[in-house]
């Protein structure tokens, strides 16, 4: 930009070393910004100024005007309760179309329990080799264009968000086909593992049914991010309360009145994501274009570690159910665990929901160069959590003897699921911080951290305290959770260290390079405004006399200087 009240300065420039790069930055980025200079009567004057400018070394560029609202420890009480507003509004809109999704799959294994014992084992094995292998690695991959299109929103980028929208599309269209052959193949991988061969005959056929589900999602997921990035929550919580009107029909139809047993509930589930998809294609961007094809680097780089990030936890909960089917009396503990995990799923709702506002948040502060806002979205985002934390805590001890009566009469399901009920509140205390602060560094753009933090967590401190305890010294069941307790203090705890140390600024500045699209346009030739870059005293010299020699008058000369920032910096 030129800034026609001042005559600019070079500083000296420098580029980042190689070793030093990160994998978001494009290759040889620079940052531009403006040393504006005093007035000056003469061109002595402004020789001078220059040529004592052009000594200096160069300066980290500031991205606010002022650095005391990033000094701040703790926010305000006005921006404490503003942002707290804004959060809610984007929140709770998230959390009603979240239950009410939610209410999709707890009716869908009502059907399949009326259907008998052996149609509910092989929906629930069906459904949970689909969440494994499909589901979870859907949802993982689109979470990368979360923070692009959240920056790109704040920095005011549409072409950006149409962009990533179109190539996240093709992006999850491609991973579904890997998908769809390791689904059609499913029997016979299970029959290896040694599992029932009725069950796994039955469980094949509900995948069968459940493949045009891996289409819709490839479109739902990426609509559902592009339009919450932009705060726009109102269509997403209609098409998910017309979808749920559409299941209980549909369900009716296929498994009651036409007699197609499990397959019949997994049909009805495809038909009513198609159901969601159709109401959420109105809101799509503009036709994608030719360039959509290439420029997939940073959505990858990002989307990997999401998957990762979000499998990792999601698997280890699965990994706890096969735990359970190696205790002394595994049928109750499989049952209990169950019973536990639709709770914990039904809690989980909430945090994650304020979760994804505080990605969406944060991202278009930083995307609107705004690094102090986005520092007071995360704080007032982790303290809201924490009251979370505290609620869900107080309502699992409430409710341990009577929350599994909603959904067994069996005693012994009963008592295990009593004893565990106090762990699973207190490992809500640790994972309603840890998912929001999860969302923190979503919308930072650093999904990576949050990867290595739940493979920490969970497979390195989790797994081997629910094995010592559950097995090696005898508690069983409750040892098991204890060990998801474990996993979820250590979680929140290193989460919470990730936002705490955070370097806001930097962040700021790398969410301007993220949301570049391409370099800025040259000006127009009729343009009276002229950059030239000046490196040290000999070329500021050189253009005063060439400035001289020519005689203009009333031409405004910028001179950007090129300055240079570690990216080491801006993991921070």
């Amino acid at each position: 930009m030129c800034n026609t009240n001042t005559t600019t300065a070079t500083a000296a420039a420098s580029m980042a070393s190689p070793d030093d790069k990160n994998p978001l930055l494009p290759p040889g980025h620079i940052y531009l910004t403006l040393l504006p200079l005093p007035k000056a009567s003469g061109r002595s004057d402004k020789a001078e100024d220059l040529k004592s400018f052009a000594s200096q070394p160069p300066q980290k560029p500031s991205i606010t005007g002022s650095a005391s609202p990033n000094q701040r420890l703790l926010p305000s009480p006005s921006e404490t309760l503003k942002e707290a507003g804004s959060l809610f509004r984007l929140s709770f809109p998230i959390a009603l179309t979240a239950l009410l999704l939610y209410s999709r799959s707890v009716l869908s294994m009502l059907f399949l329990g009326s259907l008998g014992d052996l149609p509910l084992a092989a929906g629930s094995l069906a459904i949970a080799f689909a969440n494994i292998t499909g589901y979870s690695v859907l949802s993982g991959l689109s979470l990368g264009m979360e923070p692009l299109c959240s920056q790109a929103f704040g920095a005011n980028q549409p072409r950006l968000l149409s962009l990533t929208f179109y190539r996240t599309v093709l992006f999850l269209l491609c991973s579904s086909l890997p998908i769809a052959l390791l689904w059609l193949y499913m029997s016979r991988f299970l029959l290896f593992l040694g599992q029932d061969p009725d069950i796994t005959a039955l469980a094949q056929t509900y995948l069968l049914f459940s493949l045009p589900d891996l289409l819709s999602f490839s479109l739902i997921h990426p609509i559902r991010i592009y339009l919450r990035s932009q705060g726009v929550t109102r269509p997403l919580t209609a098409a998910a309360a017309f979808a749920a009107a559409v299941h209980l029909p549909a369900n009716y139809l296929l498994v009651i009145r036409l007699h197609l047993g499990a397959p019949g509930v997994a049909a009805a589930a495809a038909a009513s994501n198609i159901a969601l998809l159709l109401c959420l294609l109105p809101h799509v961007p503009r036709g994608p274009t030719a360039e959509c094809l290439g420029g997939w680097g940073p959505l990858a780089r990002l989307a990997a570690p999401s998957c990762a990030s979000v499998c990792l936890e999601w698997w280890w909960y699965e990994l706890m159910i096969l735990l359970c089917g190696l205790l002394p009396d595994p049928r109750p503990a499989v049952a209990s665990m169950g019973v536990l995990i639709q709770t914990t799923a039904l809690v989980y709702v909430f945090p994650s929901s304020l979760g994804i506002g505080v990605s969406t948040r944060v991202g278009n502060e930083l995307g609107a160069n705004r690094p102090s806002r986005a520092r007071v979205s995360a704080a007032v985002s982790v303290l809201l959590a924490a009251v979370m934390g505290l609620a869900a805590m107080v309502f699992a001890a409430g409710v341990r003897e009577r929350w599994g009566r909603m959904f067994t009469e069996d005693s012994e399901i009963l008592r295990m699921t009593a004893a565990a009920l106090p762990v699973v509140g207190l490992c809500e205390l640790g994972n309603c911080p840890q998912t929001v602060g999860c969302g923190v560094l979503r919308g930072t753009a650093r999904p990576a951290r949050a990867a290595h933090v739940n493979l920490g967590a969970f497979y390195l401190v989790g797994t081997p305290v629910a094995v010592g305890l559950g097995f090696w010294l005898g508690l069983g069941f409750v040892g098991l959770w204890m060990g998801l307790l474990a996993a979820q203090v250590c979680c929140a705890g290193l989460m919470l260290h990730a936002v705490g140390t955070t370097d806001w600024e930097a962040q700021a500045r790398r969410a301007q390079v993220l949301t570049c699209t391409g370099p800025p346009p040259p000006p127009p030739e009729s343009a009276a405004a002229t950059e030239v870059k000046v490196e040290g005293e000999e070329e500021a010299a050189k253009l005063m006399d060439k400035e001289e020699k020519e005689g203009t008058k009333g031409v405004i000369c910028c001179y950007e200087p090129l300055i240079s920032l570690k990216v080491c910096d801006l993991e921070r």
